[in-house]
């Protein structure tokens, strides 16, 4: 059948995997509860009768602000084929950040998880007078939850209705309001159709393989990104298999032995930090051969055009004795592919993985186009570390004269919500949807972003500095939790940095030296030495005016909880910049 709404999907998938017994399956309690495509199909008709009883019309808002879980999907869906808009929100956010979405979206109903999304939410609903319904996901003795909305769909059936409301969504309407992370200030309300939505995965036949069956989803659902490939693994058939927590997740790849997933490079980093840490462990002969596989597997290049007979061979070997039991010891026995997002990869992490047979692809967009502008595949030339892969089919790509990547094809937004002027600024007459990103595309077609416009500054000098180069490879060392790039108007580059307490605290150990806080830490003096040699040896190969020439460490924490980082783990400039104004001041003075 074509798809060309979102809802069709279940259709689709019930007529070509009906005997699938896990479309979805979520941890609750310690055990994996699974659902069939059947099971799904009727829990998602259920709720949109319970919705249409509720009163929640063709156009209306749901607000969604739920962790990763099977319940995700149905809402998702059964929001959708009653032709009402869900308006996916990070359970992540601050009290300020719901008051102005569910204010801003006319969000009619909002279903919540968690005491703490209950208490912000029950907080600002005076400033959300247009919000009339409040579910919570388990009974928290406050608002009805979700077995009750179940119930009442089933207590309701509206078939005939519902068939109805399905027959009368067309694919250009909109589908979902997704609100940007909010990096240069207010969130914004992307706005994309179905045919936005739906016109992504069929694009991703030369990226996964046939053979990969089974999804591990950990990365928040509410984002474009790893909504985009969840679309995806229903279109195929594929098993998803949500993450308990962030904290269980080689746990529970462990248990269910996935073919793929979607990841940002920091949790590839924190993964690759692990079997370092593994590895050290070891002693005498296995802890030498460890390391020599480590090192190998760090040197992989992609295209086996550019690997050497004898590499090959070493790495043979490498996976008989060491790449076999890694994969083993996280689950990871058949895996397919590794779609990385939302920042560059370092050469040496994306290299490691695809060396031990968990290949990287790489993928590039924004959440104004639905999101995936270009991503990595299977085809000659179509995958190289460093570049984001070629455009998706139907997706046209230029360079601008300023560098800017500029994009236009079936994946660019309708627009922000109630921002027709802000529109205009970035979707120009042409149709043209200006990402803001910088970036490069070789003869292959191949796309590399090469940093954010707005990131750049100039030196007193007069010289561009793009600090997410710098950043990117500044944070692939051990030592390095989160850094930012500052000396715009100053006479050379310098940068804050917050040390990976961790390998510190491991360092110190090894080093005989007492580990007392964070605090203490940043100014003990053999700390000291120890990050300004990693410092000078990051420094090798940057231009002159790259280089860090001053650098602050920091104890504090950089999260989503205090508001300098993004949901999707991005550093708030302005914000890193107002905080420690008095210390990039001292820096430079």
């Amino acid at each position: 059948m074509e798809i060309k709404r979102v809802f069709d999907l279940l259709q689709n998938y019930v007529e070509k995997y009906p005997n699938q017994d896990t479309a979805l399956a979520g941890k609750k309690n310690g055990k994996w509860v699974k659902y069939s495509i059947q099971n799904y199909i009727e829990h998602v008709n259920n709720l949109s009768y319970a919705l249409i009883e509720l009163g929640i019309e063709k156009g209306d808002k749901v607000a969604i602000i739920l962790s990763n879980c099977p319940e995700w999907n149905m809402l998702d869906m059964a929001i959708s084929q009653i032709g009402a808009i869900d308006v996916p929100i990070y359970p992540t956010i601050s009290e300020e950040d719901y008051r102005y979405i569910l204010a801003d979206c006319d969000a009619k109903m909002v279903v919540i998880d968690g005491i703490s999304v209950m208490n912000k939410v029950t907080h600002i609903l005076p400033d959300a007078p247009n919000v009339k319904m409040v579910y919570t996901m388990l009974d928290r003795e406050k608002y009805p939850y979700f077995d009750q909305l179940l119930q009442l769909g089933k207590d309701h059936p509206r078939a005939e209705e519902l068939e109805a409301r399905k027959a009368a969504v067309e694919e250009m309407e909109c589908a979902t309001i997704i609100y940007t992370s909010g990096t240069t200030g207010t969130p914004k309300g992307v706005m994309l159709s179905h045919h936005n939505l739906m016109n992504q995965f069929k694009n991703f036949h030369y990226t996964i393989s046939d053979n990969s069956n089974k999804a591990f989803s950990f990365l928040p659902v509410c984002h474009a990104y790893e909504r985009a490939l969840n679309y995806c693994y229903q279109y195929r058939g594929m098993a998803i298999y949500y993450a308990e927590s962030l904290g269980t997740i080689a746990s529970d790849m462990r248990e269910i032995h996935p073919t793929m997933m979607c990841a940002v490079p920091r949790v590839l980093e924190r993964f690759y930090d692990a079997i370092c840490q593994s590895g050290k462990k070891q002693k005498g002969i296995k802890k030498s051969i460890f390391f020599w596989a480590l090192r190998l597997g760090e040197r992989y290049k992609i295209d086996s055009v550019n690997r050497h007979w004898f590499y090959d061979m070493k790495l043979s070997l490498a996976d008989k004795l060491v790449y076999s039991k890694i994969r083993e010891n996280i689950g990871a026995e058949n895996f397919d592919i590794i779609v990385s997002g939302a920042a560059a990869i370092s050469q040496k992490i994306a290299g490691f993985f695809s060396a031990i047979k968990m290949p990287v692809f790489e993928g590039y967009g924004l959440t104004e186009t639905s999101p995936v502008i270009a991503v990595s595949n299977r085809n000659p030339h179509g995958r190289e570390v460093g570049y984001v892969g070629q455009p998706l089919p139907g997706t046209e790509v230029k360079i601008a004269e300023n560098g800017e990547i500029l994009c236009r094809g079936h994946n660019v937004m309708m627009g922000y919500y109630k921002q027709p002027e802000l529109t205009k600024e970035v979707i120009d007459e042409e149709g043209w949807f200006h990402t803001g990103d910088m970036g490069e595309i070789d003869q292959y077609n191949r796309l590399k972003i090469t940093g954010r416009i707005k990131s750049l500054f100039k030196t007193s000098g007069g010289k561009y500095i793009n600090p997410d180069v710098i950043e990117a490879k500044f944070c692939a060392s051990n030592l390095i939790e989160q850094i930012m790039v500052v000396g715009e108007n100053q006479k050379f580059a310098g940068a804050i940095i917050v040390p990976d307490f961790g390998f510190v605290k491991s360092w110190c150990a090894n080093e005989k030296i007492q580990f007392t806080t964070p605090q203490e830490m940043i100014h003990h003096p053999e700390v000291l030495k120890l990050m300004a040699k990693e410092v000078n040896e990051l420094n090798k190969g940057l231009g002159e005016t790259e280089k860090i020439k001053k650098h602050v460490l920091l104890a504090d924490e950089w999260s989503v909880g205090n508001g300098i980082l993004t949901p999707t783990l991005k550093i708030k400039r302005k914000v890193l910049n107002a905080k420690y104004k008095d210390v990039i001041e001292k820096m430079f003075a």
